[in-house]
């Protein structure tokens, strides 16, 4: 079977990284390796994953790489240089996956026609699940593409983002140069444009759980507002750089 490398991009997640990182250190069967990317983190971030090596003695190694630069499409990029196995999945530092996504992504893409996926994310928080905003995610996988590039839809587009856990063939994410360094944000949804030019794209039917962090800092009227805007302007083309500045990071 082809082997999976898990790449996460990370800057300042040392409140989160450590319940990820042990989470996937149960992984059966073991991802080949999890490379994390740290863009110049202020916190304990990259020492958190020595640690974690150390103590499950996880078959698969963790390496920490440092980017000069901090920015997510940067530092996936700089992950998947770095990769050596066959598959490449991108993990955000503040999503749990199921213990056996390696064998989940293996099966999906041995199906020839599938060049790439992600899974159904559900968002949550220490306190309530977020069911409205995790619905939401789920329908515009399909409705996205289906409104905004029809043409495209039909030809097996859905629209992932990194909540989503998207993974796909190393050849296949080169071959379309990988991540757009320049775009600060929808640089998932940029490349799912790409990917489709060399096959489907498929919502697997499986939940990950990510982090409410961004809903419960803004509250759920304001954070809805701003994910309706930013996805319907970058539908109508409206430069991702301009975007980002109604997307502060939250951490």
């Amino acid at each position: 079977m082809d082997r999976v490398s898990i790449i996460i991009p990370a800057l300042n997640e040392a409140t989160c990284l450590e319940r990820t990182l042990r989470q996937l250190s149960i992984l059966n069967p073991p991802a080949w390796e999890v490379l994390v990317v740290d863009g110049g983190s202020q916190d304990d971030t990259a020492a958190i994953p020595y640690g974690i090596a150390a103590l499950h003695a996880l078959s698969a190694g963790i390496r920490v790489i440092s980017s000069s630069i901090a920015g997510r499409s940067v530092q996936m990029n700089l992950g998947a240089t770095a990769a050596t196995g066959e598959i490449l999945c991108f993990l955000h530092a503040d999503t749990l996956v199921p213990n056996d996504i390696v064998a989940v992504i293996q099966k999906t893409l041995s199906d020839a026609e599938i060049v790439g996926g992600g899974f159904i994310s559900l968002m949550a928080g220490s306190q309530q699940t977020r069911w409205g905003f995790s619905l939401h995610n789920y329908l515009k996988t399909y409705y996205a593409p289906l409104l905004f590039r029809p043409h495209l839809f039909f030809k097996g587009l859905r629209l992932l983002f990194g909540d989503q856990v998207i993974f796909c063939h190393r050849t296949d994410f080169w071959e379309c140069d990988g991540f757009d360094a320049a775009l600060p944000i929808m640089e998932e949804a940029d490349l799912c444009l790409k990917l489709v030019r060399r096959g489907r794209l498929k919502l697997v039917n499986r939940v990950v759980e990510s982090s409410d962090r961004r809903v419960a800092h803004w509250g759920e009227f304001k954070s809805i507002c701003i994910y309706l805007a930013i996805g319907f302007l970058w539908g109508f083309g409206v430069d991702p750089k301009y975007l980002k500045q109604f997307y502060e990071d939250i951490r």
